[in-house]
């Protein structure tokens, strides 16, 4: 359909609409707003899901500072309220946009007046972005997608940034990590909201869990670093890689490495980012991750084979760092098994007859 940005403009409303009995959310958009995201949102407060009573749960406003805009994937949609609607909605949401740079300065300030008004304010994703630039996020925590997470912090120092969890809320300021994480901050809104019964039957409608176990720290991918050929600092790294099961210590690395133990110890937060023993952990729980992903071994055969001894030790620190269990992990990203076709059943049979 062709636009008609003259007869929008036209009936593009002037002041906010009256507020409804349901709660009211307005969703942001603007020039390169993505649909993933922007979708999330709707299907999620604007649920057919009822109340009690039938009642809507949400009343939905998709609010922006033009007639029409471009989304992420150049479609042209049209803006039925202008940012003045955001006055009269309880929570504000925003998407990412597909430039953060991009965002049309009438967006930040209307935003700031939200937030003026003590509305509650969603960013998902890297909508984040926009949350800080706008100066909100000051002095508070937030996430954002894995992969901007130090962009973020790095940009807006102001900002503690949390890139191991799936949301982060501090009651009128929420904000998600990446696409999938937008929707699980908003089902944990219509909980809030709602309660659990509810909210349970708005996930299964979208036919997704109201909770995922864990936080986005087991969705990263970390490559593992390359060895200098005839460096023996690398060489010491590449055979801990290989032997993580054995207990080491310090000073065994620094022997294998030709180095004393201080320099070893200078040498290897210089060459790594971190401490010999925050480096161990973290590489057994790796290699922890994919046993569990293309093995059936028991956990604590697990834990034997990545180092750690016990599968109460391997439980404790693959929480602190991936935020799950092992077994929760498992059947994340374990792929599933091809059923055996019958006649390979009887193949079986056969040579053990």
């Amino acid at each position: 359909m062709v636009h008609d940005d003259t007869a929008n403009l036209i009936d593009y409303p002037e002041t906010a609409p009256t507020a409804p009995t349901a709660p009211t959310v307005a969703i942001v958009v603007f020039d390169g707003v993505t649909m993933f995201e922007l979708a999330a949102a709707h299907d999620v407060f604007g649920t057919e899901v009822t109340t009690a009573s039938g009642a809507p749960l949400y009343r939905v406003l998709v609010c922006g500072p033009t007639p029409s805009v471009t989304t992420d994937m150049r479609l042209r949609m049209e803006v039925p309220h202008g940012l003045d609607a955001l006055a009269c909605a309880q929570t504000v949401v925003v998407p990412p946009p597909l430039t953060p740079d991009e965002v049309p300065a009438e967006v930040l300030d209307a935003l700031r007046r939200a937030r003026e008004r003590g509305q509650r304010i969603l960013s998902l994703c890297t909508g984040a972005f926009v949350l800080a630039a706008a100066g909100i996020l000051d002095g508070h925590t937030a996430t954002t997608h894995w992969a901007e997470c130090d962009d973020l912090a790095r940009r807006y120092p102001r900002v503690r940034v949390d890139p191991g969890v799936l949301y982060v809320d501090e009651g009128d300021l929420l904000t998600s990590a990446g696409s999938a994480a937008s929707l699980d901050l908003c089902l944990h809104v219509v909980q809030r909201d709602y309660g659990t019964e509810v909210a349970t039957k708005v996930a299964r409608d979208l036919v997704i869990p109201l909770h995922r176990a864990g936080g986005q720290a087991q969705y990263i991918e970390t490559p593992v670093p390359e060895s200098s050929s005839g460096d023996l600092f690398a060489d010491t790294i590449s055979w801990l890689q290989a032997n993580l099961d054995q207990e080491v210590t310090v000073a065994d690395l620094a022997a294998r490495a030709a180095m004393s133990p201080r320099t070893f110890a200078r040498r290897f937060p210089a060459s790594t980012g971190t401490t010999p023993l925050t480096w161990i952990v973290k590489e057994r729980v790796r290699l922890a991750q994919r046993l569990l992903e293309t093995t059936d071994l028991p956990v604590d055969v697990i834990a034997g084979k990545s180092g750690f001894g016990t599968a109460d030790n391997l439980r404790k620190h693959f929480g602190r760092i991936l935020r799950t269990t092992p077994q929760s992990y498992r059947r994340t990203f374990q792929a599933p098994k091809s059923p055996e076709s019958p006649e390979s059943t009887k193949s079986r049979a056969a040579q053990a007859g």
